[in-house]
């Protein structure tokens, strides 16, 4: 079995900073893409960001230059370094994961339980 684990979301004022992290455990033998995802309520859930393992990275066009997603493979984790936030950054965030798993040699993607972000005066 895999788990998920986010943590790091809160509430903070325009123009906060808020870094979000999600470590996957379990029986895993390789890591391939991590993504970010989030979903404001009312609304459909939108990808924020991805890298891959080798460290190519994509971004949402809203939260380019003020977003960072980076990756420790040593901790099998991603994170999101979010700066300047705005009101429409609130959202649920959710870590997304490519795995393969030593069992079968089968890949499987995971998501992490979700963490609330609120952006807010």
């Amino acid at each position: 079995q895999v788990q998920l684990v986010e943590s790091g979301g809160g509430l903070v004022q325009p123009g906060g900073s808020l870094r979000l992290s999600c470590a996957a455990s379990g029986r895993i033998f390789s890591i391939y893409a991590m993504r970010w995802y989030r979903q404001a309520p009312g609304k459909q859930r939108e990808l924020v960001a991805d890298i891959t393992r080798g460290g190519r990275i994509n971004y949402l066009d809203s939260v380019k230059g003020r977003f960072t997603i980076s990756r420790d493979n040593t901790k099998n984790t991603v994170y999101l370094q979010m700066n300047s936030l705005k009101p429409e950054d609130t959202a649920v965030y959710y870590c997304n994961v490519d795995i393969l798993i030593p069992d079968g040699m089968i890949t499987n993607n995971y998501w992490g339980q979700g963490t609330q972000v609120t952006v807010s005066s």
